[in-house]
């Protein structure tokens, strides 16, 4: 699919309609009937992504059924800190392709073919049962029997109730630490507007069960390196304001990669730092990874009175990319110079309508 392509999202098949077909009961069934399991997720995995493979691991683990977790693209290492030595997480990277050693395939975290990147082929000519658990509104065919459930405020949320529906007491094993991961991380550690009731009563249920707030939150948000406070400093001395002051864009290099010695992964929730300005409705950072090549991420506010509401998952889509309404990202094989235009076009275009 081009990566430009904005007629329809880019995650989305058509004619196809991403609902659930299953229920956390007869998914629990499938699951401990299998003997080897192969969980993924998508690539680039954030905490929800880690933190549902991590719970869906050790909850199979708890009732005897062997698993293993492959990841692919890169991920913030301060989130591999959450992994224990019982754990097995692989990377696609170092494993290459599965072979044929289970009889099962759990998708986490997300139902789009474009988002699993070369294992999507593979899992295309799989002839064993895939089981699919999500949260996003826009997925495809990639799981027959999947649970989808778009109010949810991150998979770990979705997850919970297989998790119980299969008798796994969550207090052990480490378990709520992992499904705490996933809540924290993509409610914006319960900053963002998805964290509403309901999520406070999962957290609460998740602490009583033993997950560790305090300890998640250094591992995760408190072990930045030298590095790192360098891009970010190279990241706000680039921002530009464009469409009237409500968005924020940033641009890293490089040049910026040399000079600071950072890698890609070190840059999680940089995105995040122009949204400390009152009056910005939305931040997008803007990084090349290698020539020709841009990364974007983006990130917007909740609606607030009558201020703006950026629904970046449309933009993310014009560029071939997609996740949610406050936070999404796109790859686009484009010079950082081209995709800067291209955004500013799109900016323009996407708020006209409401500004």
């Amino acid at each position: 699919m081009s990566s430009d392509t904005h007629d329809g999202h880019p995650w989305d098949e058509p004619g196809f309609e991403y609902r659930s077909t299953s229920t956390p009961e007869e998914l629990a069934t499938t699951l401990l009937g299998a003997s080897s399991v192969l969980i993924l997720t998508h690539q680039k995995p954030d905490g929800d992504a880690l933190g549902s493979c991590l719970g869906m691991q050790r909850g199979l683990r708890q009732k005897g059924i062997s698993s293993r977790i492959l990841l692919s693209g890169p991920i913030d290492p301060n989130l591999l800190r959450v992994v224990g030595d019982d754990d097995r997480v692989e990377r696609l990277e170092q494993e290459g392709l599965p072979g044929d050693d289970q009889d099962l395939v759990v998708v986490l975290d997300t139902g789009a073919w474009v988002q699993l990147d070369q294992l999507g082929s593979w899992l295309r000519a799989q002839d064993v049962p895939i089981l699919g658990i999500d949260h996003h509104a826009r997925g495809g065919s990639v799981a027959e029997a999947r649970l989808v459930e778009t109010s949810a405020a991150s998979a770990t949320q979705v997850l919970l109730k297989v998790l119980d529906a299969m008798s796994v007491d969550i207090a052990c094993d480490d378990i709520a630490d992992a499904l705490f991961l996933g809540l924290a991380t993509d409610t914006g550690w319960f900053r963002f507007s998805s964290a509403g009731p309901e999520v406070y009563r999962v957290a609460a249920t998740l602490m009583d069960a033993g997950a560790r707030k305090d300890e998640i939150y250094s591992l995760t948000e408190q072990n930045a390196t030298p590095a790192r406070l360098a891009m970010l400093a190279r990241a706000l001395g680039s921002i530009r304001f464009i469409a009237n002051g409500f968005v924020g864009m940033m641009t890293l290099t490089l040049e910026d990669f040399a000079a600071t010695g950072a890698n890609l992964e070190e840059l999680a929730g940089i995105v995040n730092q122009p949204l400390d300005i009152g009056s910005l409705r939305a931040s997008v950072l803007l990084t090349e990874t290698e020539s020709g090549v841009t990364k974007l991420s983006f990130r917007s506010k909740p609606a607030e009175g009558d201020h703006l509401v950026v629904d970046v998952n449309e933009l993310a889509a014009r560029f071939g990319g997609g996740g949610h309404v406050h936070a999404a990202g796109a790859r686009v094989d484009a010079s950082l110079s081209e995709v800067v235009s291209r955004l500013e076009a799109a900016v323009e275009q996407v708020l006209e309508p409401s500004g």
